[in-house]
């Protein structure tokens, strides 16, 4: 396997193409959002878990900044990603930019052959605390962009962040150090962390940002686990943002765990739009913006 510097590639955003929390401004509106807005401040004065699953394009718009000021308010209480997210992530914290340009790479095979992204893998195999909290740790204690990463800042503040993956989905399995088995432990530990979290939902919110299949496919079975284990997770809102309408975030998110007393709330608008305007709103409910 031929790998390269990370700083030899291109990449489609940086830390300088980040939307920031102030500079939102958009005519843009939703009643849907405004009814997710007041069930995450009701579930947040009530001290109920809110747990957010992200896919990678929320960091690949630009918007990790808005999940992480919610982190810091102890709004989110659990965040939950993809491998790709975590990669995203990593590379923002490591060079301050990420997201490649797969057609230009595949020409030649240097897709996802970045070296340095593949740190992530050494991390997994010494790791002892779960997938996400391991690589939040080193991102917050080494990389100099650490501000702008959702796993440092979940570290940082303690918040449960997990990392949930197939493995052969994520360009880190093409390196010569992947370890299957490391990486098989760390993501079931994280599964494990998850599991706990959708246990307490009861009352609380789930949002499924962007995952078309890994997080709702692993939110169901979280979800049969709770239940199977004697927790009554009777009344929740359920919630879906996504560009696309996708089977399993309406059937595996909204449908099935929200039947009976759930509210399931689904919004189809880009990323960019939904989540700067939730983000205030959210604020405005609960008096802090």
């Amino acid at each position: 396997m031929k790998l390269h510097p990370i700083r030899e590639r291109r990449y489609k955003i940086s830390v300088d193409d980040f939307v920031r929390l102030d500079s939102c401004v958009s005519p843009f509106a939703s009643k849907t959002l405004d009814r997710l807005a007041e069930r995450i401040a009701k579930g947040h004065r009530e001290r109920r878990i809110i747990i957010a699953m992200l896919g990678a394009h929320v960091i690949k718009c630009g918007l990790s900044l808005f999940i992480i000021d919610l982190l810091e308010r102890k709004i989110i209480s659990h965040v939950a990603l993809n491998g790709a997210g975590a990669i995203h992530d990593f590379e923002i914290g490591l060079i301050g930019a990420t997201s490649e340009y797969v057609e230009e790479t595949l020409v030649d095979g240097s897709f996802g052959m970045a070296q340095e992204t593949g740190i992530i893998n050494d991390i997994v195999r010494l790791q002892s605390d779960g997938f996400g909290a391991s690589v939040g740790k080193y991102i917050e204690e080494n990389l100099a962009h650490r501000r702008f990463s959702i796993l440092a800042n979940a570290y940082r503040l303690r918040i449960p962040a997990t990392v949930h993956v197939a493995i052969g989905t994520d360009i880190i399995h093409q390196h010569p150090n992947f370890d299957g088995a490391a990486t098989g432990r760390a993501t079931y530990e994280d599964f494990k962390i998850f599991v706990s979290s959708v246990t307490q939902l009861e009352g609380g919110v789930i949002l499924n940002i962007g995952s078309a299949v890994m997080l709702p496919e692993v939110f169901l079975k979280a979800f049969s686990i709770a239940r199977n284990l004697g927790h009554q997770i009777t009344t929740l809102t359920a919630a879906n943002l996504d560009m696309i309408d996708h089977y399993r975030p309406r059937v595996n998110v909204l449908e099935r765990p929200a039947k009976g007393r759930g509210e399931k709330l689904n919004v189809i608008e880009r990323h960019e739009k939904t989540i700067p305007y939730l983000y205030r709103r959210v604020l405005e409910k609960l008096s802090l913006a």
